[in-house]
């Protein structure tokens, strides 16, 4: 098949399937936005690459206006342009329409059905349920309005898709009540890349150019958004603040990031280091560094988000402290895997006494390491996931075909 994968933030894992894909024997054209705010996978062509893959990045020129809705939405209409461009020239046989906003997830569709080409609609998240309550709290009336824009548009997609791959089971009840027949929709859990997170050593060069060799040390790395509190982190740079070993890491960039650095200058949290987004191929020394590996993620992000910082986290071998909503699936994954300890996100002294326990107790941290990279051994089977892809891209053809 000739495959048109879209994917807007380039993450790690979408670009692997890529890679997997290909080497199946299919023509794949990856597309990712190039100007996102996110850690980045292995973007770059390799020498070891198969012949069919193609990797394209788009790019506007111009810094995303992540928080700004009205550029943000003009930024994406320009982005749908320049997308369709691609796929047109490319001629695909089916379209597989990833993690993107929702109106260049329609363009890729209109883009489809008048290549005859079939679209597959990758459901990681409920955009359009999460920005009709952004805007509703921003703007009551207007925000209405304009959310429910995005909630018709999103069911329209979902309604149109020759197939959706849901992330969760947890998608269910609500492609139910949108309608949508449930042979059309095949439940494959994110993943992260597991051949390109191997195991190393906590003293290890990424560690060492950061002064982390000798520290106890509680790392996040990941981007930081509105479903992302950070002051939880800064609440562990006070609570450790007097014990010279700890270290609290931040490794991230944007709105989360920010407020952590006011908060570290206002209140000279001294334990507290941030860093920029760090290069892909430090990835498996960046995480090894770590004692406990954080993840957070707000109650209004219900029980449909599953941050991929948590997946590669489970790749690194390190106890995972976590502050999610316990029905959502990463609260579960976590607790499937015996990987670490979790609490609810507005219960911030649980929080930190889950932190203290996992620190003071380093037999269980290493418990707790070895049950995430085996979960991760388990379950994060490229060879296996690509199949199940290529079963879906194929009845997707097939559907279109007929």
């Amino acid at each position: 098949m000739r495959i048109a994968f879209h994917d807007y933030p380039g993450h790690a894992f979408p670009v692997q399937l890529a890679r997997a894909l290909a080497r199946r024997g299919h023509d794949v054209l990856h597309l990712y936005f190039a100007d996102f705010q996110s850690p980045k996978g292995k973007l770059a062509p390799a020498p070891d690459d198969p012949p069919g893959l193609r990797l394209q990045p788009i790019g506007l020129g111009a810094p995303h206006r992540k928080y700004d809705l009205v550029r943000r939405w003009l930024q994406d209409r320009r982005y749908a342009k320049l997308l369709i461009e691609q796929v047109l020239v490319f001629r695909p046989d089916v379209v597989l329409g990833g993690n993107g906003p929702l109106d260049p997830q329609a363009k890729l569709l209109d883009v489809a059905r008048a290549s005859g080409a079939g679209f597959v609609f990758w459901l990681q998240d409920a955009y359009g349920i999460a920005i009709d309550q952004l805007l509703r709290r921003r703007l009551p009336v207007v925000g209405a309005l304009v959310g429910g824009r995005f909630r018709r548009l999103e069911r329209r997609l979902w309604r149109a898709a020759d197939e959706i791959v849901a992330i969760t089971e947890d998608f269910r009840p609500l492609l139910d009540r949108a309608g949508i027949d449930p042979g059309r929709v095949t439940v494959i859990e994110n993943w992260a890349a597991l051949d390109e997170l191997p195991l190393r050593p906590r003293d290890n060069r990424w560690a060492a150019a950061h002064g982390l060799v000798d520290q106890r040390v509680v790392l996040y790395a990941g981007t930081m958004g509105l479903k992302h509190n950070p002051e939880l982190l800064c609440h562990l740079a006070r609570r450790f603040r007097a014990v010279p070993d700890i270290k609290i890491v931040v490794v991230s960039e944007g709105l989360g990031a920010d407020h952590i650095a006011r908060v570290k200058t206002a209140e000279g949290l001294d334990n507290l280091l941030l860093l920029p987004f760090q290069p892909y191929d430090a990835l498996p020394d960046l995480l090894a560094t770590a004692d406990l590996l954080v993840v957070v993620l707000e109650a209004g992000a219900g029980i449909y988000s599953v941050p991929s910082k948590l997946l590669s986290y489970l790749c690194a071998g390190r106890a995972i402290l976590g502050a999610m909503p316990p029905d959502n699936l990463a609260s579960r994954i976590v607790a499937r895997a015996g990987a670490g300890l979790v609490t609810a996100p507005d219960d911030v002294a649980g929080f930190l006494e889950a932190a203290a326990t996992l620190l003071d107790r380093p037999e269980r941290r290493a418990a707790a390491g070895a049950a995430a990279r085996a979960f991760a051994e388990r379950s994060f089977d490229i060879a296996a996931i690509a199949a199940r892809f290529e079963a879906v891209l194929a009845a997707a053809r097939r559907a279109i075909s007929h």
